[in-house]
């Protein structure tokens, strides 16, 4: 995700789930970031596996299916994010979807961004969580770019697998920095405890790091508080990314919610061509290319 010849000055690291609906939350606002630094940034992504193989089975998986909508819901009402009209289950493991979005990589970060998308997808829209592998693969069919075959290669692969699980492990090394962070947000974004006393990062959290120090924003937060902690590390660094025109947008990104067309984009909306897919929080729009090929069209 670099656009320079030379090492990139600072290191961004993505501490994220593909099945995490903070994440999700957040999306318009990485896009908006990401946009700004132009490239000029190494962004990694560690997958944190939110929902671990050895978490114990719900007594009761419909209270636990309601439950959740519920916690979802009221997450979509601070971020505005899509969420789906009837959420199937709980998702049972992070690790089929997080294998395969790190599989992605190795066919590039358009085609790896994209992936990771109809993953999100998959529960926050379609409201039947990529759960396994047979079932990630699935949600991915049809990416621009992507070689199936490979993909499904490379998430069965033992080298992919050691990549997962030294996200996984790093995830549970927190800076002291987000063990009792501050902010007004819904979600701070404290480190949580885990099952064996120790800590990992909520998620999302951002790391940057450079030669000049690190900075760590957790949680959900304002396109403000990501500037600041590049701007300490590296002033100027950070761009103003103009917006785009609606139809240039949905071009590039394929897949738009409200919050992000309304950050990302000027003009009026939507597109003629657009195609709208609505959820149980607004309505998601699609390229019409991507329409031809997204599970949500398929219906």
């Amino acid at each position: 995700m670099t656009g320079s010849a030379g090492p990139p000055p600072v290191e961004v690291v993505e501490f994220t789930d593909p099945l995490c609906p903070w994440a999700w939350g957040s999306e318009p606002v990485f896009r908006a970031l990401r946009a700004a630094l132009g490239g000029r940034v190494r962004w990694r992504r560690a997958y944190a596996i939110l929902f671990d193989e050895d978490d114990d089975p719900p007594p009761d998986p419909t209270a636990e299916t309601a439950w959740y909508a519920r916690y979802v819901e009221e997450i979509s009402a601070h971020s505005e994010a899509p969420r789906a009209l009837r959420l199937s289950r709980v998702a049972a493991s992070s690790w089929p979807a997080s294998l395969v979005a790190k599989a992605a990589e190795r066919q590039g970060a358009e085609v790896a961004d994209r992936v990771l998308r109809r993953l999100r997808e998959s529960v926050f829209v379609l409201g039947e969580p990529a759960d396994t592998v047979a079932l990630a693969l699935s949600a991915a069919r049809g990416t621009p770019g992507l070689a199936p075959e490979r993909l499904a290669a490379d998430a069965a692969s033992e080298a992919v697998l050691r990549q997962v699980r030294a996200d996984r492990a790093e995830a549970r090394r927190p800076v002291p920095e987000v063990l009792a962070p501050g902010g007004g947000s819904p979600h701070p974004g404290a480190a949580k405890e885990t099952a064996d006393g120790g800590r990992r990062y909520a998620l999302p959290t951002l790391l940057f790091r450079s030669p000049e120090g690190c900075r760590a924003v957790p949680g959900w937060r304002p396109f403000e508080e990501y500037a600041a902690a590049v701007d300490a590390l590296r002033p100027g660094l950070l761009g103003a990314a103009a917006p785009l025109r609606p139809a240039r947008a949905l071009e590039r990104y394929r897949s738009l919610s409200d919050p992000e067309r309304r950050l990302l984009t000027k003009g009026a909306w939507p597109p003629a061509h657009a195609v709208r897919v609505d959820t149980g929080n607004g309505p998601l729009w699609l390229h019409p290319d991507e329409a031809a090929v997204h599970p949500a069209t398929a219906r």
